[in-house]
């Protein structure tokens, strides 16, 4: 655990081994500091989702850079983070050693120029444009923090801003170097450790949560315990029996309950009537304990919330998922009217409702599901949920692998109709920039043609009909094309007309996976042809030698419309099935 070792690395000692991209990041700060010329500015921006070592790569670098005598020091606009790493280095640092090594981002109000030769900036994205108690001193956190010092490294995670107030975003961060002339690096945390290690988890959050498309629809063999658990207290029952091992078990919530024990220490804040009549009580987190609530034994008994635990994390996390989020029509929504008045994350939300609805909703929908994509990553080995909406938890158990789907509306089956004018949403790519700027680019081909059994990447980039880039958000890698998805079988994760992100000839299992398969029996109406996309689903016989062979394969149609059917192909004609493409994301406009 990290907070566990920080005396460790600012004594100079190899509290953990950095991997891969971690050392890489490592050793690109502290080459970009040492090799920062005179009158030049370096800002290094580091991009990466939970669990992937952001924190643990920003303590690295300023153990040494301290170890090479810098003037550095640690950034955070959470105070938790920074009051628990303090309260780790109490009795071995000196308490002014200690302040000269961590501050908040709202100390730079009045940066002199250049006083610093490192600022580590953690959590950046909790970045605000003001500083001070009342938000009114200073005139903007990332201006005032590139100014302080000759080389500013941002660790940034966009999916965590989880207030209005929160202004680090990546392009912000790129904006504000431009402007003051400094030059800017940009590297990525992929690795992931949290969350048992596993990728998966995330990608099935960001799915199940729609904050983004991704292939993992299901949970499934990632050795990560999530459960969702019918009643509060139950939650708190396990989460306390799971804190007696270590004291690494916490419960949070999002902000749905006011905090009325503020004022009176008697009262609970968190209500919630159970279907078994019984009522569950609890309070906010101690205030006694400030920021150090992730760590006070007693405080298992409480109730976190973001504050307390973002940056930090648990063995297992419990999360109350309040009246915020709920699952309504086929999808998860938000109700920013269900947070408590006491709530400032959203504060400014009507106003901005004035001005620009639309936009205003998108942005309390994604602040509020980054709230519990945050919370819910905060366990290390396991997250166990209640909702208190109940047809989400029946949509979030819905989602995990071995359990019943949810119940499908009857309706009436409806006329297919064609969007093929849909538009591209990505940047088209000449042949002359493809092959002399390194922009990434991927092919647009006609599913068609990419139905036809090709194996070599050179027969892709033959039937390409254009070259498009490729989003930030998704790594280069060999395979990937583009293609237009037309018909209605899948429209609950393809709309119909949709472009989308596919990856040539697939490894490994694609066993619960939307794919494109090509098969001569197959006659689908949509495609016109021999091939379909579907949800893949294979039953196989292994013989003693560790052989196997299929024997049934089933390609099920993901639809709210009747008329589609289940395709399934028995042993005799399930060899003769070619999976050519696998289903990665939907491209958004």
């Amino acid at each position: 655990m990290l907070a566990d070792a920080v005396v460790g690395l600012l004594q100079g000692k190899s509290e953990f081994v950095l991997v891969d991209d971690q050392k890489l990041v490592f050793e690109s700060v502290l080459k970009a500091e040492a090799k920062t010329p005179p009158g030049r500015k370096q800002v290094v921006i580091i991009q990466g989702g939970p669990g992937t070592g952001k924190s643990v790569v920003a303590l690295n670098l300023l153990g040494a850079l301290l170890a090479r005598e810098k003037n550095a020091r640690y950034v955070s606009k959470n105070a938790a983070p920074r009051a628990v790493f303090e309260a780790k280095l109490a009795g071995t640092f000196k308490k002014t050693r200690i302040s000269n090594l961590f501050s908040g981002s709202g100390s730079f109000t009045s940066p002199e120029k250049d006083g610093f030769d490192v600022l580590i900036v953690d959590e950046a994205h909790r970045l605000n444009e003001k500083s001070g108690l009342y938000g009114n001193l200073g005139e903007n956190q990332i201006k005032e923090l590139i100014t302080a010092s000759r080389c500013t490294v941002f660790f940034v995670d966009d999916d965590q801003r989880v207030t209005l107030a929160d202004i680090g975003h990546t392009g912000e961060l790129r904006r504000w170097a431009a402007e003051l002339g400094a030059d800017v690096i940009e590297m990525e945390l992929a690795s992931q450790f949290r969350c048992n290690g596993s990728d998966g988890y995330l990608a099935w959050l960001d799915d199940t949560l729609a904050i983004r498309p991704t292939a993992n629809t299901e949970l499934d063999g990632l050795g990560y315990d999530f459960r969702v658990v019918d009643t509060p207290a139950e939650l708190h029952q396990l989460i306390e029996a799971r804190n007696q091992a270590s004291n690494k078990a916490r419960v949070v919530a999002g902000y749905c309950w006011g905090w009325p024990s503020k004022d009176n220490p008697q009262a609970d804040d968190i209500v919630i009537v159970q279907p078994d009549g019984q009522t569950y009580r609890r309070q906010w987190n101690l205030t006694k304990d400030g920021s150090l609530w992730i760590m006070a034994p007693e405080s298992v008994q409480q109730v976190g919330c973001i504050h307390t635990c973002q940056g930090l994390e648990v063995d297992y996390v419990g999360v109350i998922i309040g009246p915020d989020l709920i699952y309504r029509e086929g999808r998860v929504q938000t109700r920013p009217d269900a947070r408590a008045r006491s709530d400032k994350s959203i504060k400014g939300l009507k106003a901005m409702m004035k001005a620009d609805r639309q936009a205003a909703q998108e942005l309390a929908d994604r602040i509020i599901k980054n709230t519990y994509r945050t919370l819910m990553t905060r366990g290390m080995k396991g997250c166990y949920v209640h909702c208190c909406d109940p047809e989400l938890a029946d949509y979030l158990r819905s989602r995990l692998a071995g359990r019943p789907p949810l119940p499908e509306p009857l309706l009436q089956p409806e006329p297919l109709v064609v969007h093929t004018a849909k538009v591209l949403p990505l940047r088209r790519v000449s042949e002359q920039e493809r092959a002399q700027s390194g922009v990434h680019a991927v092919p647009v081909v006609d599913l068609k043609f990419a139905a036809g059994h090709f194996s070599e990447p050179q027969a892709l980039e033959e039937g390409a009909s254009d070259w498009v880039e490729l989003p930030d958000w998704i790594a280069p890698q060999p395979g990937l094309f583009v293609a237009q998805v037309v018909g209605e079988s899948m429209n609950k994760r393809i709309p119909n007309g949709a472009w989308c992100l596919f990856r040539a000839n697939p490894q490994g299992t694609r066993n619960g996976k939307i794919v494109v398969v090509q098969h001569r029996s197959i006659s689908d109406p949509e495609t016109c042809g021999s091939y379909t996309i579907k949800r893949y689903r294979s039953e196989k016989l292994v013989d003693a030698d560790g052989g196997w062979q299929h024997t049934r394969i089933e390609l099920m149609p993901e639809s709210d419309r009747m008329g589609f059917e289940m395709i399934t192909l028995e042993a005799s004609d399930a060899e003769d099935l070619a999976v050519v493409a696998e289903f990665i994301a939907v491209l958004d406009p």
